[in-house]
């Protein structure tokens, strides 16, 4: 199953100027406690997709809301001259096909 297909609702942001969060929300508790400790969501392959160290991803599981964060660093800082997504609300898309 896809991410996209796994998950309500995925969406990123900023975390400040310097950090990236992706929010996935899970339909249930069932699908919570299925997927959030899925491989593709290890530290491992969110850095192997956007190019970062793997110890410098952090997730934070918040099962009360079925929710896992994922927060990583931005390659460059928000605003720079080669920003191409000032908000972060595009970073999600990397995910979506992801095998859970």
């Amino acid at each position: 199953m896809r991410l996209a297909e796994a998950c309500r609702y995925v969406r990123s942001k900023n975390a400040g100027p310097f950090w990236i969060t992706v929010d996935l929300f899970f339909p249930d508790r069932a699908a919570y406690d299925r997927y959030v400790d899925a491989a593709a969501l290890q530290p491992e392959r969110i850095a192997a997709l956007f190019g970062i160290a793997a110890e410098e991803v952090k997730r934070f599981p918040v099962p009360e809301l079925q929710v896992l964060k994922i927060s990583y660093p931005r390659q460059r800082p928000q605003g720079g001259a080669l920003e191409r997504d000032m908000h972060g609300g595009q970073q999600y898309v990397r995910l979506l096909d992801l095998e859970v």
